[in-house]
């Protein structure tokens, strides 16, 4: 797989974000990022295809659906 550099510049609440999210869960910064980069095209893809994405509290079963803007 070819691999490519970029930069990305953070504001100091989103890089301390980031840093909080890979600490608590064991990843690197560019795993988390990688994993939230294939998130946002599942959902964006099933949005496309016009289907519905739901949260689901699993205690209540209350449902949210998931909008994307």
């Amino acid at each position: 797989m070819d691999r490519r550099q970029m930069t990305l510049m953070l504001s100091d609440k989103e890089m301390s974000l980031l840093d909080e999210l890979s600490r608590s869960r064991g990843m690197s910064k560019t795993a988390l990022l990688r994993q939230a980069l294939r998130l946002y095209q599942s959902v964006t893809e099933r949005l496309e295809n016009g289907d519905k994405v739901f949260v689901e509290r699993p205690s209540t079963q209350e449902k949210t659906e998931l909008m994307m803007l």
